[in-house]
């Protein structure tokens, strides 16, 4: 089972499991998603599965660590007179750091060791030989788990809800298993959090009709845009990105755009994939994805596009830089020097900074990934910066921001400058990336657009054809879901014959018009990498 749309997780596993799920007792139905979920995991990543193993019984641990701590503290804390509660505080405060540092280490320290290792020891040998020593270091092969990077910010997101006493924590370790480990979400997320998900994935509740309906109509539709779309479009990719010596800016423009799509439809449709199995069980995983072309700026854009990320930088490393005292203390001064907009921008941009090299460098070990990431990070600052003087332009100009021409002009600017940050991310290195760029602005003609120069990439004009009709078909239900109409409610109130015909539709549509065959690679799960 390489990916969530393998025809051995579609047409065995998953069902397989639905089944077993509801016939057992209701009791051991928990039972059933937890043994289903270790087993795909060890499918995917056979010995590696003692990584997971061991995140989960140490922030088990850590979890009940810090929480006799807090009760230690409360016990003492009744006993204690006003003027020595605050040493009592800054005591056991400094002891649940310790807990926490400790944690930080075993669960960050093994992804920095696995993931970045070959990252840091390339650039310290590329360091020695330009300073002339005659020593390199002989760099460790790494084999990384694969969804190391979502079960590690699931388990750190825990003990850190633990540590501000926001959530209890839980005495069941298999509960907790099973929140680290849930099967649809183990390879590319959604970042799930402990106290919207962990109940539910354990109440074992039977899978109602609905349930099973709108899970797989949901699951169909992501196995659309990923096999149709983003898999049709790879060769394409792969021949731009690969051969961007022999191509003008044209199809640097085309490469651009094409990434962006690809990347887009495989992984919102890998998320309509585990969205659905999770809904099969009546299972409900927060939306990763919320239409994020129709933003109108790069800052909208990151709070509709993996939703679950954004929200975690911006609760655990965000929040807790722009607010800390040092961060407090500085916006005061600001203010007084530079005034109320700009002052308070110095320690939000500050934090921005950190979320986004974070950002950058867990997409991958690279000085492109970190590139992406500053992109990001100077596009928002500067937006937040010149705010004031956008709106006093606009206004003197008349221009509302929501009329009809100039929020097209504000969602189609967005989409740009987003496909300029996906070409970086895509190039195999930065110095790629940047020669990508120089030649989409120093040597854009659209002679490559009418020379054959299209049709020669691994796509003749059958391909673009089926992805044009399948992104108009994702445009037009994106369209209803932003007008609030679910399509999928509105489906259930037709007749059985319309709603049969719409799902055998979907299932050929699928069949005949899937990126799959005997000539054809599979296309792994980009975000899985991550």
């Amino acid at each position: 089972m390489t990916s969530y749309v393998a025809p051995l997780y579609l047409l065995v596993f998953l069902p397989a499991v639905v089944f077993l799920y509801n016939i057992v007792p209701k009791k051991l139905r928990p039972v059933v998603l937890l043994l289903a979920s270790y087993l795909f995991f060890w499918s995917i990543s056979g010995k590696l599965i003692l990584f997971l193993l061991i995140s989960t019984f140490s922030i088990h641990h850590f979890g009940l660590w810090l929480s006799s701590l807090q009760e230690e503290r409360n016990r003492i804390l009744a006993e204690t007179e006003r003027p020595e509660r605050k040493a009592v505080k800054a005591e056991y405060i400094r002891r649940q750091r310790w807990v926490i540092f400790l944690a930080v280490c075993i669960h960050i320290g093994t992804l920095l060791v696995l993931k970045y290792t070959a990252f840091f020891g390339q650039n310290l040998n590329s360091l020695l030989a330009l300073a002339g020593v005659d020593w390199t270091w002989k760099i460790p092969k790494m084999v990384m788990p694969i969804g190391i990077s979502f079960y590690t910010m699931q388990a750190m997101s825990y003990i850190l809800d633990v540590y501000r006493e926001t959530l209890k924590p839980d005495k069941n370790i298999g509960r907790l298993a099973l929140y680290m480990a849930f099967f649809p979400s183990m390879m590319e997320g959604p970042i799930c959090r402990y106290n919207d998900d962990a109940v539910s994935l354990w109440e074992g509740r039977r899978s109602s009709v609905q349930n099973l309906v709108f899970g797989a109509e949901r699951i169909l539709y992501g196995v659309m845009k990923k096999m149709v779309i983003a898999d049709r479009l790879n060769i394409m990719i792969k021949t731009l990105y690969s051969g961007y010596a022999d191509y003008d800016g044209g199809m640097m423009v085309v490469a651009a755009i094409a990434y962006t799509c690809q990347l887009y439809m495989e992984f919102s449709g890998t998320m309509d994939v585990v969205i659905g199995s999770a809904e099969l069980f009546g299972i409900v995983l927060p939306e990763n994805f919320k239409r994020p072309f129709f933003s109108k700026s790069i800052s909208e854009f990151w709070t509709r596009w993996h939703i679950t990320l954004g929200t975690w930088f911006r609760d655990y490393i965000f929040y807790p830089i722009s607010m800390s005292k040092p961060m407090k203390r500085l916006t005061s001064k600001a203010r007084k020097k530079i005034g109320n907009h700009f002052g308070p921008l110095i320690a939000g941009s500050i934090a921005l900074f950190v979320v986004w090299l974070f950002n950058g460098l867990w997409h991958g070990a690279g000085w492109h990934y970190i590139c992406f990431g500053m992109y990001h990070f100077v596009l928002i600052a500067s937006a937040n910066a010149v705010e004031p003087y956008t709106k006093k332009l606009l206004e003197k100009l008349h221009i509302r921001r929501e009329e009809g021409g100039y929020k097209c002009f504000r969602i189609v600017r967005t989409a740009l400058l987003v496909c300029i940050g996906e070409l970086i991310f895509r190039a195999g290195s930065l110095r790629i990336a940047m020669r990508m760029l120089k030649k989409m602005f120093t040597d854009f003609n659209f002679r490559s657009f009418t020379d054959g120069t299209l049709l020669n990439l691994g796509m003749d004009k059958y391909d673009f054809l089926i992805v044009a009709v399948s992104v108009l078909i994702v445009l037009v239900i994106s369209i209803a879901n932003e007008r609030g109409i679910c399509i999928r409610q509105k489906l259930a109130e037709k007749k059985v014959v319309v709603r049969w015909a719409v799902v055998y539709g979907l299932i050929l549509f699928c069949i005949i018009f899937g990126a799959y065959g005997m000539n054809y690679t599979p296309v792994d799960p980009i975000y899985a990498g991550f």
